[in-house]
Parts: structure tokens; C-alpha cells; sequence
């Protein structure tokens, strides 16, 4: 199994503490600490976790942060194909996580993702079974588009416009641009993204959290999903999202139908939540058949 990610990092600081402060307020927290994040890293960690490995075409900026953020991804099994954005600073982000497990995240910066002219070795993706793209522009789509399996966030709302129907022209003509779009159903934003991507992939997913969530085909059919239950207490909520999108691509690619590739990606989202920030805890390939 060969997968992928196409998509941005984040430089994400943690503060651990009981309760978000108050306007005006100074907290201590109890924990504090640093990782690259962000959601084409922490899908590109959970898919070499799932696959034995994985790949991540990305761009970072050529500071001290960019030179970290590619070291540790490397130290969680991801091979990284960066673009180096000389004078830009690298993305960073703020999060607090809270005694009730919710993560609140300030984003400081622009986000960086790769574009399809940049020199990376976008022939590694022939043959690659399962990419998720989370940000780039049209052209890094239709790269992403040389995989079997192509599933997207709608915050690459934009890219995905740009490509159209027209997406694919790397594998032939005719292919649609996404095989499926997960998303928040919380996130209004993501939403209004999502209703306008052209056209429709065929699977659409949408998560709540708990309470599990829903999935609709192009043709609009929609059947709920049921949350799986978290393998312990649970700790906080960073990187779930973005676990479960990737445990949707890597079933996807594997072949899976939809409901079966999403009972996977709730696995993994549930598994992420029992862990301290987005690499505590992550399912593995060892786990699959459990």
C-alpha cells in the first residue's frame, strides 16, 4: 500500500490547562509543548502508522522551524518532498487544550502549501494508491490526481475550483477531481466550501464528533455513522479530524466500501483522542484486525 499527502504543516505550540481563560485573565498551564502539526502533517503521521510509511509533498519555509518540523515528521515514518519558501516564515499555530479534552487553536501566519511547478518528484505519486490533499493549488491537485484515490478537505476549497472538471489531465482525461471530501459538520465554513465544489465527488463525509456523523453520495443519498467507541479516557482532541481523514483515504484505497472505510477513520479519530496532542496516540497497522 502506497500512500500520500499533499498539503501543509503548522508549527503548533500546546498549553495544557483546565479551562480556557477569561477575557483579561493570566492562566499557567500545566503542560506546555511543541510539534509540527497542522493537517497535512498529522494525516501524513496516522497514514505511515496505518501503511508502514507515507509520503508528504509539502513547502516550508527555509527557517529553523521548517528545518524542524521536516526532522520530526521524518521521525514519525513520513518521507518529506518540501518546497522551500525563502523569506517566509513558517506557519505556526497556538492551542489550548483544555481539562475537557477540546482543543482551541489560534493560526498565526499563512498557510504554506506546495504548487504543482514546484520541483518535487511528483512522478513518486503514479501508481500511488491513496492521496489526501489538504492544501496547494490546481496544478499540485492535478499531481495529487496521478494516485488512484483522491480525497480532499473543502479548506482546499480553492484548488479544487481551479482544477474543475478538468482535473486529472495527468492520468487522462476524464477523471473526476476528487474521489471524496471530509469535512466538519461543525465548521459552517466548511460547509459553504463543501456545497460548492464542482462537480460532486462521489462520497462526501461529514463528522460530529461523538455523535458520530454522516456521508452523502453525488446523487445526494445520505446514511448516517455511528462513532467509534475511544479505546480509553480521553485526553484531548487535536489531530482527530485529521486522523480520521486519513484512515478514510488509506480504507478508501484499500479497497473498502464507503461505510466500511468510514467505520476505519472512526477508529482512528477515537484512538487519536485517548493520546496527549495529535501523536500520543495513533491506530496502527498492528491494530487493523483488533
Amino acid at each position: 500500500m502506497r500512500v500520500a499527502v499533499v498539503g501543509h504543516v503548522e508549527w503548533v505550540q500546546f498549553a495544557c490547562v483546565e479551562r480556557l481563560p477569561e477575557r483579561g485573565e493570566i492562566l499557567h498551564a500545566g503542560a506546555y509543548f511543541e510539534a509540527a502539526a497542522g493537517g497535512g502533517a498529522v494525516a501524513a503521521a496516522q497514514l505511515a502508522r496505518l501503511a508502514g510509511g507515507a509520503t508528504l509533498f509539502t513547502a516550508l519555509a527555509d527557517d529553523e522551524l521548517g528545518e524542524r518540523a521536516a526532522a520530526e515528521l521524518a521521525r514519525h515514518g513520513v518521507e518529506v518532498h518540501a518546497a522551500l519558501r525563502r523569506q517566509r516564515a513558517q506557519r505556526r499555530a497556538f492551542t489550548h487544550l483544555d481539562g475537557g479534552g477540546e482543543r482551541t487553536i489560534t493560526v498565526l501566519g499563512e498557510r504554506l502549501g506546495p504548487v504543482g511547478d514546484d520541483a518535487l518528484p511528483w512522478e513518486l505519486l503514479d501508481g500511488v494508491d491513496g492521496v489526501y490533499f489538504t492544501a496547494g493549488d490546481g496544478a499540485a491537485l492535478r499531481q495529487a490526481r496521478r494516485a488512484r484515490v483522491v480525497v480532499a478537505t473543502p479548506r482546499a476549497h480553492q484548488a479544487i475550483g481551479e482544477v474543475g472538471v478538468e482535473a486529472g489531465s495527468a492520468v487522462g482525461a476524464g477523471a473526476a477531481p476528487l474521489d471524496a471530501l471530509v469535512l466538519s459538520g461543525g465548521d459552517a465554513d466548511e460547509r459553504r466550501w463543501a456545497v460548492g465544489v464542482t462537480p460532486q465527488p462521489p462520497l462526501t463525509v461529514f463528522t460530529e464528533g461523538a455523535r458520530g456523523g454522516h456521508f452523502a453520495s453525488a446523487a445526494g443519498r445520505t446514511t448516517t455513522y455511528e462513532a467509534a467507541h475511544p479505546p480509553g479516557p480521553p485526553v484531548d482532541s487535536y489531530g482527530c479530524g485529521d486522523a480520521f481523514a486519513a484512515g478514510l483515504t488509506f480504507g478508501l484505497a484499500s479497497g473498502l466500501e464507503d461505510a466500511a472505510a468510514i467505520a476505519l477513520a472512526t477508529r482512528c479519530g477515537a484512538v487519536c483522542l485517548t493520546g496527549r496532542g495529535p501523536y500520543g496516540r495513533m491506530l496502527s497497522a498492528a491494530e487493523l484486525g483488533a
